[in-house]
């Protein structure tokens, strides 16, 4: 147990002092996970929506490919992305591969099906009455669904929580995609697994204390929106 508490103390001081290559990779890490947020928020919102809200022909199929898409490993989304984006894949004129995009367009990926399901789950679980009052009380068709996307605001911020938290703490896509460079695209979880591998017990420590902490402070945002 004695390397554990070594290791502890040993993580507080790097955090204390700045360690360079310990914020490096929190950079990284808080770059990348932004981008690919809010482009799966920018796509899956709109679709988790009309997903909910409106009734068609294949919905239910269209339902279970987005509830088996929850499930993809992370590693199968980094091995597909990797292929169409090195330099023999259809993207790879773009210099995609071993950047912090290339990392963003995977974690997109993870993110836009639990995005889209958990807002079309809040979507029709809204009030039932809801849109026969607004008809009732002339409403358009946008403020109808402006409406209802606030009355099932908190099940939006708790998607998007949600995704946040999966893209933070993925690895397979990082470490493929990204390559794990220093400096470069190294990630909190990609550089935990590195220094861990090297015994450098005390910064997987450190790393892994800012992830729990980043987790923390965005679950404690999202109880205070909550109140308002």
């Amino acid at each position: 147990m004695d390397f554990i508490a070594t290791g502890l103390i040993n993580a507080f001081t790097l955090l204390l002092h700045g360690d360079s290559t310990t914020w490096s990779a929190v950079l990284v890490t808080l770059k990348v996970s932004t981008l690919s947020m809010l482009l799966s928020l920018a796509g899956g919102l709109p679709c988790g929506f009309c997903l909910g809200y409106f009734n068609f022909r294949g919905k239910r199929a269209l339902r279970t490919v987005f509830d088996t898409m929850l499930a993809l490993p992370t590693v199968f989304i980094g091995l597909m992305v990797y292929a169409m984006i090195s330099h023999q894949g259809p993207l790879g004129e773009y210099g995609l591969l071993f950047s912090i995009w290339g990392i963003a367009i995977g974690q997109t990926i993870l993110a836009f099906p639990i995005v889209v399901v958990l807002a079309a789950s809040s979507v029709e679980g809204a009030d039932s009455q809801l849109r026969l009052t607004l008809i009732s009380l002339g409403a358009g068709r946008i403020n109808i669904a402006l409406t209802t996307l606030w009355e099932v605001r908190f099940g939006i911020l708790a998607a998007a929580v949600t995704a946040y938290g999966r893209v933070m703490t993925e690895v397979g896509i990082s470490m493929m995609v990204g390559g794990n460079i220093k400096w470069h695209t190294r990630t909190i979880t990609t550089a935990i697994a590195l220094e861990t591998g090297k015994g450098m017990f005390a910064n997987g420590i450190a790393l892994g204390m800012i992830l729990i902490t980043i987790a923390f402070i965005v679950n404690i945002s999202l109880a205070f929106l909550r109140k308002q």
